[in-house]
């Protein structure tokens, strides 16, 4: 077992704690609890510095517990956002609330037989039956309307002139709530969450502290950013997903295969396992050799594997070797047709209807349909010849052979020219 804050201390994970957390740890197992609003079916790589906290919390000897927000999922969270969200039905919100939970059963240990077993639980559970005035009357009157007001959170929305909804403003209470709930009913002392949470968490300590004279204590950690300054998990095509149907496992691999390298030394401490010695090792490694991208390539392993499957994995290396490296078909035959397109995705695909492709009499009338490829049959039959024309990474030796090779997904045949050039033909039937 690690010692969870100098586990996180290496790691550069801790933003703000209260006073006492460290010794109040060092007594024996402790709980602590993480929220994750249920806004989509699925976390995506923002949500991991905060999964990753409750990994290794638990890999300590803790009891780590996700709370999942279906109460505070219908309400939307003000902190540091310029509107208010939208509100979310229950039925929406089971359905999201499900995956979520499939995905954290990746991370976290929910075996009834460890003692430090994960706990997944619902603020609806018990925020639906409160009434509005028991509510106001049990939890409300601890707080005080100048204590909320001072909140950043707050602060901010009321002075970038967009305001702030009664709902909104009462998030913080439902947030200081839940931390109260669990302390009372579930042993948990402890609250994480990233350093844009801290006035939410703090208010559960405070609510706490006044209503029972009880202790609990608080941790955050730091929000990620990219070394230019961009927002961390946001590409072109926007979220990248933990659902492999959101983001397929090639896309996620590819997304950490590309940070930088300031970057990678940053993420392969937060977004792993690896222990501390092999990602200083993996550092000199890189800095010997920059361009082999050792970082990067121990990133996207451990990450991918982590969130999907080694299975996955080797899928995802597979088609990365595709474009960059030596491949053959039975390596192309492996890729579904999402990640076969995204592998590819730019290049000129050439459609053809089923009877064009049949009545082709050779790979030199195939590749001179409609000019895209080769603007003669001259051309075709130089570069052929030269030994550099391959369908489905198949080198093409006669250009006056038949098509002979089973088209991927039963539509697609891939064509390279060169060392770099490609294009599809898909075949239309």
């Amino acid at each position: 077992m690690n010692d969870f804050i100098a586990e996180l201390k290496w790691r550069g994970m801790i933003q703000d704690m209260t006073a006492g957390l460290e010794e109040h740890i060092q007594k024996g197992t402790a709980a602590a609890y993480l929220g994750f609003d249920p806004t989509a079916d699925s976390l995506h790589i923002g949500h991991l510095v905060g999964v990753m906290t409750l990994l290794h919390f638990q890999r300590s000897g803790h009891q780590p517990v996700a709370l999942i927000g279906g109460a505070t999922g219908m309400i939307g969270d003000p902190s540091f956002k310029s509107a208010e969200r939208n509100l979310l039905d229950k039925a929406t919100l089971d359905q999201n609330i499900a995956g979520i939970r499939k995905q954290l059963e990746k991370f976290l240990d929910f075996d009834a037989e460890a003692s430090n077993k994960a706990l997944l639980v619902n603020n609806y559970d018990w925020m639906s039956e409160f009434s509005f005035l028991e509510f106001i009357r049990d939890v409300g009157k601890y707080i005080t309307v100048n204590y909320m007001m001072a909140k950043d959170s707050v602060k901010r929305r009321l002075e970038d002139g967009n305001g702030l909804s009664f709902t909104e403003f009462t998030y913080q209470l439902i947030q200081g709530y839940d931390f109260y709930y669990l302390w009372k009913n579930k042993g948990c002392s402890i609250q994480l969450g990233g350093s844009d949470q801290w006035g939410n968490i703090v208010t559960g300590t405070e609510l706490i502290r006044k209503k029972e004279g009880g202790e609990a204590y608080a941790l955050t950690v730091p929000l990620i950013t990219k070394a230019d300054g961009t927002k961390f998990g946001k590409t072109e095509g926007g979220s990248v997903w933990l659902d492999p149907e959101k983001t397929s496992p090639y896309a996620f691999y590819q997304f950490w295969l590309n940070v930088s390298d300031e970057d990678a030394s940053k993420y392969i401490r937060i977004f792993t396992t690896l222990d501390q010695k092999t990602v200083e090792d993996l550092e000199k490694e890189h800095q010997e050799a920059p361009h082999l991208r050792a970082l990067q390539k121990a990133l996207a392993k451990d990450i991918t594997i982590l969130v999907h499957s080694e299975k996955e994995y080797e899928v995802a290396l597979k088609a990365s070797g595709i474009l960059f490296g030596k491949s053959s078909l039975e390596d192309l035959a492996t890729l579904d047709e999402r990640t076969f397109l995204q592998v590819f995705d730019g290049v000129d695909v050439i459609e053809m209807d089923q009877a064009t492709y049949e009545n082709a009499e050779s790979v030199l009338d195939l590749l001179t349909t409609d000019q895209t490829i080769f603007k003669s049959k001259g051309e075709a039959r130089k570069m052929i010849q030269g030994g550099g024309v391959s369908l489905n990474k198949q080198k093409i030796e006669d250009p006056n052979n038949k098509v002979e090779t089973t088209l991927l997904q039963d539509k697609y045949l891939l064509v390279q020219k060169g060392k770099k050039n490609y294009y599809i033909i898909k075949v239309l039937s």
